[in-house]
């Protein structure tokens, strides 16, 4: 994952990884990006902070509202570069399912 030059990286701070499981806090400061990737696995996502995200596809641009608490999941295969569009901190943990 690589951010445009124009926008910083998001911040991924991985905190536990083995055999079933990838648990990653992703810090999202106002305007940074993941760069685009494509998930290996199914995953869950938990917001810890509110806000909106700005998801860029290969079938176009979507955004996606973040509630703390919150929980939702996705499949294998998703392919996206996550952006914060916001003027605040976003914040949310990620739960990859080996």
């Amino acid at each position: 994952m690589t951010a445009t030059p124009s926008r910083p990286a998001a911040i991924a701070t991985e905190q536990i990884r083995n055999a079933r499981t990838v648990v990653t806090e992703w810090r999202f400061p106002p305007g940074a990006e993941t760069g685009w990737h494509t998930h290996g696995h199914d995953y869950v996502v938990v917001p810890t902070t509110g806000g909106e995200l700005l998801l860029e596809t290969p079938d176009g641009n979507r955004t996606a509202p973040l509630t703390p608490g919150q929980s939702y999941t996705r499949n294998v295969g998703v392919e996206h570069n996550v952006i914060n569009p916001t003027g605040h901190e976003v914040v949310f943990v990620e739960i990859e399912m080996r």
